[in-house]
């Protein structure tokens, strides 16, 4: 499995995701990014927007921003 994790540290909605993440036992990379917005192009280039979480999963070819929607597909795809 290949799941990338976008996330910028003290965030309170990637932390969810991690837990979320670590609850399920799903390996998975993550990638800090920069607290200025500016600067997070590698996320703007993957996801099309500069906000954090964004969570790559390469092998269902999906890329997914929003905590929320990135719970979801958590329980009921990668779960």
């Amino acid at each position: 499995m290949s799941i990338t994790l976008y996330a910028l540290d003290g965030c309170p909605h990637c932390e969810k995701v991690h837990d979320a993440l670590q609850d399920h036992d799903i390996d998975y990379e993550t990638i800090w990014v920069e607290a200025l917005h500016s600067q997070r192009n590698e996320v703007k280039r993957v996801s099309g927007q500069r906000a954090v979480p964004v969570l790559v999963d390469d092998d269902h070819g999906v890329t997914m921003p929003e905590s929320t929607n990135i719970l979801q597909y958590v329980d009921r795809t990668l779960a």
